[in-house]
């Protein structure tokens, strides 16, 4: 006679944090920065086991450490009276936008017009899904990138991975 092994079911409770939306807490800290000359560029909140969110900042001449820390300090207090989570703890984190961000707004591919930029691509083009090369222009949905004195490229937006500055190593 074969006995029958118990079957062991896990159910994970998944609670999904109603949060404010990142729109209504970046034109919050916005007001803040500002007078600091700090640009709010973003605001992204991560749910999970320990939600945390992070702010992401930039000013003339770059952020360093001491900008972060100065800004986390400005909005401690704002931002537990903005109540972005309804109660809810999270941790707050202040964050330059990096080097390898990829670029998600108007401005950020406009600011790059005439530079160096990488771009990695869905599909290939001419058998290659990584090119960089100086972003000559961008419409809201197509790029055109030249990457030498005979090769420039015209690429759709939705054909793009990833666009980001150019690093030099």
């Amino acid at each position: 006679m074969r006995m029958a092994l118990p079957i062991l079911i896990f159910v994970y409770k998944v609670v999904i944090m109603k949060v404010k939306t990142n729109a209504e807490i970046t034109e919050f800290l916005s007001k803040i920065g500002e007078p600091m000359g700090i640009t709010v560029v973003e605001t992204e909140f991560k749910q999970g086991k320990n939600p945390n969110l992070t702010v992401y900042i930039d000013k003339e001449g770059g952020i360093d450490l001491d900008t972060c820390e100065a800004f986390h300090r400005a909005i401690d207090q704002p931002i537990d009276e903005l109540d972005p989570t309804f109660g809810l703890p999270y941790t707050l984190n202040v964050s330059s936008l990096g080097i390898d961000r990829p670029f998600k707004t108007d401005k950020d591919f406009i600011d790059h017009i005439g530079k160096r930029v990488e771009v990695k691509l869905n599909q290939s083009i001419r058998g290659k899904k990584f090119y960089d090369g100086v972003l000559n222009s961008y419409d809201g949905k197509v790029i055109t990138l030249k990457v030498d004195q005979k090769t420039t490229f015209t690429i759709e937006l939705k054909n793009t991975q990833k666009v980001n500055e150019y690093i030099e190593w």
